[in-house]
């Protein structure tokens, strides 16, 4: 089901779905696994570890989310380039909620059209996930960057 997730106890469908949806290139369907509020920011360790309010993306609600999506296919310029994620080390837990929160280890590939692969980022997922009749969505989703930023613009979300 496109823009859904699967959560079971041990499950990873969090953060596999979402980063094969952008692997894919199915970007339209990455604002589907939001929560209507739902947050997705990128930001440094470095900011984060200081409470500093820079994020290199920081989208309040699904709404603009959405937007960023729209935005990347009528309206940005730059060079075609696709990621590949690769994922490990994915934490779950219950929140006080009900929900789960969830830190999941990332790394992007990047390849440009037909030059060679190179690492593009190296990161955390750190999600707050909602549990309800509807099924799991993300109602946070904080990628922090292990650098203090990134040597290209950032277009795709990561």
């Amino acid at each position: 089901m496109a823009g859904r997730m699967a959560y079971s106890r041990g499950d990873r469908g969090h953060d596999r779905a979402t980063a094969r949806a952008i692997d894919d290139d199915r970007l339209e369907e990455f604002p589907g696994f939001f929560s209507l509020d739902g947050v997705y920011k990128i930001v440094s360790r470095f900011n984060l570890d200081r409470n500093l309010p820079f994020a290199q993306i920081n989208c309040a609600g699904k709404d603009m989310i959405l937007d960023r999506i729209v935005s990347i296919r009528n309206a940005n310029l730059f060079r075609g380039h696709r990621f590949r994620h690769f994922l490990s080390g994915t934490i779950c837990s219950r929140a006080e909620d009900g929900g789960v929160t969830a830190r999941t280890n990332c790394q992007v590939i990047r390849t440009i059209n037909y030059e060679p692969s190179a690492l593009f980022a190296s990161c955390e997922y750190r999600d707050v996930i909602a549990l309800d009749g509807s099924g799991p969505l993300l109602r946070e989703r904080v990628v922090v960057l292990d650098s203090k930023g990134l040597e290209t613009a950032l277009v795709l979300p990561i």
